[in-house]
């Protein structure tokens, strides 16, 4: 078996309003895997434009997303952090995997039918075919792991499905040019934490949503320390006292949301929140839990205005990330080329 370097790569879109599903399910993760992994995060501005797209905001956008990234913690000059359409490979390598990819895979994907609604024939084959971008995304720097929430699952076993065929397709040629009996590795997907799927504050059945028409359904990343504090008061809940048992939680879906942001937040589990808080009625565990996430979120949503109004700095640091992101997709790029019999200037 090929053995590959461990790699993480991850991406977040532009497409507005970065809120505490995006922190809690991605960006948070992506601060602590710096000190296990070497890690490539991506603004994945390619994907963006599957859906229309005001030019000023994606670009806008795009800023946003790597402030929230530096606001955070994450370390650009440690890891890689760039925006994808800087990095043509990522499209290069796209097409190839259009060729791969069979139709029945992407009819298979959830998430098409739920973005494309009733009227897909009025969809965009980018919609269709974002999957197997994702999967260059992934791909094009040969990553072992994938940070995703339930909701990507899928899309990484796309991305295995991908890789796979890719090695056995072409195993004769990998192995002349010198991989061995893989060139792509089947990317492992890393879920963790009690809040990898965050739901909204109004209908604990719905995951928080940028697309929401309700503000106080999401925490947003820019968010003040008052506005934080009154989404979280006015969230819904019910009228039982929080439980001692995890077990306690199963119906209740907004209780269950708000133990599970209160443990992702403190970096303990639910049962620990529940050790502490069994018997507390709501008013006084909103109470624990503005305190928690004011402390947690402000410094962020503060650090991140004071980044978007230095745009030079932002844009050198994905110039930067961006550079050194190419010469690694460059390598693969040229790689695949060879294994795939296309003459290319050396």
């Amino acid at each position: 078996m090929a053995t590959f370097n461990e790699l993480v790569f991850s991406g977040v879109q532009p497409t507005g309003n970065l809120h505490l599903g995006n922190y809690l399910g991605a960006i948070k993760r992506f601060v602590t895997m710096q000190d296990t992994h070497e890690c490539i995060y991506c603004v994945v501005d390619m994907h963006a434009i599957t859906m229309p797209q005001d030019p000023k905001d994606l670009h806008r956008q795009i800023r946003e997303v790597t402030a929230a990234f530096l606001a955070a913690g994450i370390d650009p000059t440690r890891h890689i952090v760039f925006n994808q359409s800087q990095v043509p490979q990522h499209a290069e390598l796209a097409w190839v995997f259009n060729c791969v990819a069979r139709l029945g895979w992407l009819n298979r994907m959830t998430q098409f039918k739920d973005k494309a609604g009733k009227d897909r024939e009025n969809a965009s084959v980018g919609l269709y075919a974002y999957p197997d971008l994702m999967a260059a995304d992934i791909l094009v720097y040969r990553a072992t792991h994938v940070p995703v929430g339930e909701d990507q699952k899928q899309h990484l076993e796309l991305t295995r499905d991908i890789a796979q065929k890719f090695n056995n397709d072409w195993s004769a040629s990998i192995a002349e040019h010198g991989f061995g009996d893989a060139f792509f590795p089947l990317t492992e997907p890393m879920i963790a934490g009690p809040a990898t799927r965050v739901m909204s504050l109004r209908d604990g059945a719905k995951k928080m949503s940028k697309s929401d028409p309700s503000d106080y359904s999401r925490i947003n990343l820019t968010d003040d320390a008052d506005t934080i504090a009154q989404k979280i008061r006015k969230a819904k809940t019910d009228a039982e006292p929080l439980p001692s048992e995890v077990e306690g939680l199963k119906a209740r879906p907004e209780a269950d949301n708000l133990v599970a942001i209160y443990a992702a937040l403190t970096d303990v589990t639910p049962a620990d929140v529940l050790r502490d808080h069994a018997g507390s009625q709501f008013s006084g565990f909103k109470s624990a839990l503005v305190d928690v996430a004011v402390a947690k979120l402000a410094p962020i949503a503060d650090d991140m205005r004071r980044l978007m109004a230095d745009p030079g700095h932002i844009d050198a640091v994905l110039a930067d990330g961006s550079a050194r992101a190419r010469v690694l997709a460059a390598e693969t790029m040229n790689a695949v080329k060879d294994i795939l019999g296309f003459v290319r200037a050396r």
